[in-house]
């Protein structure tokens, strides 16, 4: 199998599990919420500055449907993190090939 064919089945993979599969996801609380609610740490939680965000606790602000919100804010999610990886894959491969002191295969 081709990288590119790879890069490509990977980021459907990706985005199904994200925008579809996150439908299903349970509603309750994640591991650390429980253990902070079982032990009681988890009053003394402040407030952060993501909190108010648009994409801020699995949910897309301004989306009404629960299920809906979280899967667009898992596709934004898979998006926004394949652009940051495609952007350092074409930054270094530019660097790799100008800077390239070694045997070349």
């Amino acid at each position: 199998m081709s990288t590119r064919r790879f890069a490509v089945l990977a980021i459907a993979v990706s985005l199904l599990i994200a925008g579809a599969l996150s439908w299903y996801a349970s509603s309750s609380p994640d591991g650390l919420e429980h253990v902070a609610e079982t032990t009681g740490f988890h009053q003394s939680a402040e407030t952060h500055a993501a909190e108010t965000g648009p994409l801020a606790g699995y949910a897309t602000r301004g989306v009404s449907d629960e299920r809906l919100s979280g899967g667009v804010a898992g596709v934004l999610g898979v998006a926004a993190t394949g652009l940051v990886m495609g952007g350092l894959v074409v930054v270094l491969r530019r660097r790799d090939r100008s800077g390239a002191t070694g045997p070349q295969a």
